[in-house]
């Protein structure tokens, strides 16, 4: 039985809500089971941490995190008492920056029983995964302000893209297709307006896809690849994008799976270097936090493919079978039409993992 020290960082709002829901989802997998052990520690960095302390996370977070296996992230800011630009800086983003962890893989896909506004959409009808670069580009933090407050004030947004940050990632989205069995890379970028960045882009997924001979590809502009998501996302396997654009396409993607209450994302430093971060796509909604009606399905998603990267593939596959059970009862949570509360559908998915677990032992 191999033991996994796992980082729980529930954040601000609904974090706190849902982590909890996910921590007893793994303690159950790991008690039906026997596969593994868990050592859980977990961490109060927050916003109210930061109106405590002047800062989100303390000055040697990184160096705590460094030595777990893992980290169980929540959500992070409350705009209305902290500026989201310190929040996201110096939380989520720091420990993806940090730690480069510059794969963001985000699967969209309809679970049995949930609505989705696409007509005559059901479970098996979509099934792709966006991969997005998640260390750099429009997200890299470079730029400024000058000559605040005057009527000549200038703010620059710098995107960054380097050769190593983009050949990486778009090589990750290949290997990754071809490691699952899955046929074709869709590349999404904006090179037709933007002449510099998106274009380098471009030119370097030409040059990885020429290695990749088996594998099928095309370009989408960005907008015509959000329009393609809504009326065909069929026709989507794995898409790989730049920070922003594949922050944009995922969530469109829980758009279409019922509820941003659903998808779950990883974080990953493919080479090891440092421990993955996984969390729910959803933000902190602190409007709804502590009411017992946020969607725990998102973090609970995300914990099996904690679990899953850990090496535990069928005990990955018993907890996303077990979220399958509960959401065709429709135990659902509000935004997801159903009245059940955060504890019932967490409690729901405990229930369906015994039971699975059970059967699978028979």
């Amino acid at each position: 039985m191999s033991t996994h020290r796992i980082a729980l960082l529930p954040g601000d709002g609904i974090g706190v809500d849902v982590v909890r829901e996910g921590q007893l989802v793994l303690d159950t997998l790991a008690q039906t089971t026997g596969a593994m052990r868990w050592d859980m520690q977990e961490f109060p960095w927050s916003c109210d941490y930061y109106l405590q302390h002047g800062q989100y996370m303390p000055d040697d977070a990184l160096d705590t995190l460094d030595g777990f296996d893992a980290i169980l992230y929540g959500a992070c800011g409350l705009p209305d008492v902290v500026p989201d630009e310190i929040s996201q800086h110096q939380g989520v983003l720091r420990v993806r920056q940090g730690f480069e962890l510059y794969v963001n893989l985000r699967p969209a896909r309809l679970l049995p029983g949930l609505p989705t506004p696409l007509a005559g959409k059901g479970p098996g009808d979509f099934d792709l995964l966006c991969v997005r670069e998640n260390s750099e580009g429009e997200y890299a933090g470079c730029g400024g302000r000058v000559h605040q407050g005057s009527s000549y004030e200038v703010a620059l947004q710098t995107t960054v893209f380097t050769r190593e940050g983009v050949e990486r990632i778009i090589r990750y989205a290949f290997d990754l297709t071809m490691r699952l069995g899955r046929r074709h890379v869709t590349n999404v970028t904006k090179s037709n307006a933007l002449q510099f960045a998106p274009v380098f882009w471009d030119e370097v997924f030409e040059e990885v896809a020429a290695d990749y001979p088996g594998i099928t590809t095309d370009r989408n502009l960005v907008d015509a690849a959000a329009a393609r998501m809504v009326s065909s996302p069929e026709t989507f396997d794995v898409l790989v994008a730049s920070n922003l654009f594949g922050d944009i396409l995922s969530d469109i993607g829980g758009a279409l799976m019922g509820s941003l209450g659903v998808p779950a994302s990883a974080n990953i430093n493919p080479e090891g270097a440092h421990p993955p971060m996984f969390e729910p796509v959803h933000g902190s909604a602190p409007d709804i936090a502590g009411q017992g009606i946020a969607s725990p399905i998102a973090t609970i998603w995300a914990a099996a493919m904690m679990v899953e990267h850990l090496g535990h593939a069928k005990e990955a596959e018993l907890v996303m079978a077990a979220l399958g059970d509960v959401t065709a009862s429709g135990a659902l949570t509000p935004d997801l039409g159903g009245d059940a509360t955060t504890a019932d559908c967490g409690a729901a998915v405990r229930d369906a993992l015994r039971a699975r677990a059970v059967s699978a032992a028979a």
